[in-house]
């Protein structure tokens, strides 16, 4: 796993963790990198200075944090909305077919009537997903949450 300091377009900075330099690539080229304040996909690595440890000083140890502090990263109304978005990504996922990057010709042939009428899910890019709906092929984007893309 790897931490990388991220910034957006923004100027807004946070940071998140990687499988791996190949999976922050990966997630970066298809949009799947976004901003936690503003939600950009235009983002960049920021600078970073390597925590190397010092030989020449003791070492400082931190007080604990005591067990009654609660740290809230978002209010109960957002939890609920997650939750309920949550619900709705499972009810897809388990209402649809999974025919993975065979997403944007499957629907075509669907459209087309060359394959039986079925709900369908998948992966496209964007410019696969634009070409499809000036088609007039109607796609939906499944919604996914921050902790999903982690």
């Amino acid at each position: 796993m790897i931490r990388y300091a991220l910034v957006c377009d923004g100027a807004h900075e946070f940071e998140s963790w990687f499988a791996g330099a190949a999976a922050y690539e990966q997630q970066i080229k298809r949009g799947m990198v976004t901003c936690p304040v503003c939600n950009s996909a235009k983002v960049s690595k920021a600078i970073m200075a390597p925590n190397v440890a010092r030989k020449d000083r003791e070492a400082q140890v931190e007080p604990p944090i005591p067990a009654t502090q609660q740290v809230a990263l978002i209010d109960e109304k957002m939890q609920a909305l997650r939750a309920m978005m949550r619900e709705m990504r499972a009810k897809i996922l388990e209402s649809t077919t999974d025919v993975g990057d065979a997403f944007p010709e499957e629907a075509r042939k669907i459209h087309d009537g060359e394959a039986e009428a079925r709900p369908i899910r998948g992966e496209a890019s964007w410019d696969e997903a634009r070409a499809l709906s000036e088609e007039g092929i109607e796609i939906l984007p499944i919604p996914m949450l921050p902790d999903e893309r982690n």
